[in-house]
């Protein structure tokens, strides 16, 4: 059997992702590990989560943006990590942090890509009118949200919804697409050519 997927996991918040990861990794559902998670954020309840499942963990403090995205990379790298996921970190990454690790990140967001990227994207939807949106898993590259898409889910937008309502049907959906997509990766089923995203029936060999 292939070795274990080392994922590191980057962190502002709440956590609901990073605790539906850990959940599938418990459940026999992912053939994973997560190896570090970190957080630019003291006191991300994220981070109690991690401890909670013996998870390790690394506060590191924003500053510099070099400086700060330098460690992250050292400690990365310092935790072979195969595969760092965005979940619910709130700092965007910049080109040097996003080409040091091609097609080895990937970002949960809480709308179908393209449509409102950026920040409070429920709100964007709402306050646009659509009648569905959704959330979108995607690898990340230098633009904002505009990475090739991995997988979407569509939720539909009811007339009496608040920003925290739609919010909380987003958020279920995500849980499941996101470790859809850690699985998918794990098991070297994504296929990017150009912007576009393929999932192959059986995994590539890596192993040339």
């Amino acid at each position: 059997m292939s070795k274990k997927l080392r994922i590191g996991v980057l962190v502002s918040g709440r956590g609901t992702n990073l605790q539906a990861i850990i959940d599938s990794i418990n459940e026999g559902k992912l053939y994973a590990e997560i190896a570090i998670v970190i957080s630019d954020n003291p006191n991300a309840m994220a981070l109690e989560r991690a401890k909670k499942a013996n998870i390790p963990t690394v506060y590191v403090k924003p500053g510099k943006k070099s400086e700060f995205e330098g460690e992250i990379i050292k400690i990365l790298e310092e935790n072979k990590v195969d595969l760092i996921v965005l979940a619910g970190f709130m700092r965007i990454l910049s080109p040097n942090f996003v080409n040091h690790f091609p097609l080895k990140i990937i970002n949960i967001h809480p709308s179908l890509l393209p449509s409102f990227p950026g920040l409070e994207a429920q709100r964007q939807a709402l306050e646009y009118g659509v009648k569905i949106t959704g959330c979108t898993v995607h690898f990340v590259n230098e633009i904002v949200d505009g990475g090739p898409i991995i997988l979407q889910e569509a939720v539909p937008v009811y007339d009496d919804d608040t920003v925290e309502s739609l919010s909380a049907r987003i958020l279920e959906k995500e849980h499941k697409i996101l470790v859809e997509a850690i699985r998918l990766f794990s098991e070297n089923r994504l296929r990017v050519v150009g912007r576009r995203v393929f999932i192959d029936k059986e995994g590539i060999d890596k192993c040339l």
